[in-house]
C-alpha cells in the first residue's frame, strides 16, 4: 500500500497515459478537457445563442465522464493517498515565491494568497483571476483546444499544429513566468 502514498514514476504513469489515448484511439476519439466546458455550456442552453454551440452533446457525453472521474480521481488522491500537501519544491524556488509575497511556498499545495476565501474579498486577487481565466479561455478557443488535449492526444497523434499550440503554451508560460507574474505580485 505503500506505493499508493508516493508519486509514480514516468514508467508507470506514461504508459498508463498511452494505454488511454490507444483505447480512444480504437474507440475513434480524441482527449481533451475544454471539450468538456463546450458540452456543459451546450446542456445549459448555449447553443440558442451562439452557433460554436450548436452540436450534437451527446456525441461527446462520455467525454463527461473523463472529467467526472478527473475530480473523483483528484479528490480520492488528496483526500486518501497523500501524505504531505506540499509540493515538492526547491529551497531557491521556495525563496523566490516568498520574496514575491507567496508565505505558504514550500508548505501548501495552492498558493494561499490566491485561493484562500479571504482572497476573493481583494480586487487585485480577483482581477487576476478573472483576467488569467478570460485569456486561458480565449488562448482554448483560439489554440483548437487545451494543453491537455494538444500536449497529450495532439502530439501523440503527430499533428503539427498541436506541436505549435504547445512550443506556445510553453513560451506563455515562461514569458508570464519570469516577466509578467513578478510584476503582479
Amino acid at each position: 500500500m505503500d506505493f499508493l502514498l508516493n508519486p509514480w514514476p514516468w514508467y508507470i504513469g506514461g504508459p498508463m497515459i498511452a494505454l488511454v489515448l490507444f483505447l480512444l484511439l480504437i474507440g475513434g476519439k480524441t482527449f481533451g478537457m475544454s471539450s468538456n466546458l463546450r458540452t456543459l455550456c451546450t446542456l445549459c442552453g448555449a447553443d440558442k445563442s451562439a452557433e460554436f454551440f450548436n452540436f450534437n452533446w451527446k456525441e461527446q457525453k462520455w467525454n463527461l465522464w473523463v472529467a467526472v472521474g478527473t475530480i473523483l480521481g483528484g479528490y480520492l488522491a488528496a483526500e486518501f493517498l497523500t501524505t504531505d500537501a506540499a509540493v515538492a519544491i526547491s529551497t531557491e524556488t521556495v525563496a523566490k515565491l516568498k520574496a514575491l509575497g507567496i508565505e505558504s511556498a514550500g508548505s501548501a499545495y495552492l498558493p494561499t494568497k490566491f485561493f484562500e476565501l479571504d482572497a476573493l474579498m481583494n480586487v487585485k486577487t480577483l482581477s487576476i483571476l478573472a483576467a488569467g481565466g478570460f485569456l486561458i479561455g480565449f488562448g482554448t478557443r483560439y489554440a483548437g483546444g487545451c494543453t491537455s488535449g494538444h500536449a497529450i492526444t495532439g502530439l501523440s497523434n503527430l499533428q503539427l499544429p498541436s506541436l505549435i499550440a504547445v512550443i506556445g503554451f510553453f513560451i506563455g508560460g515562461l514569458l508570464m513566468n519570469h516577466f509578467i507574474l513578478p510584476y503582479l505580485l
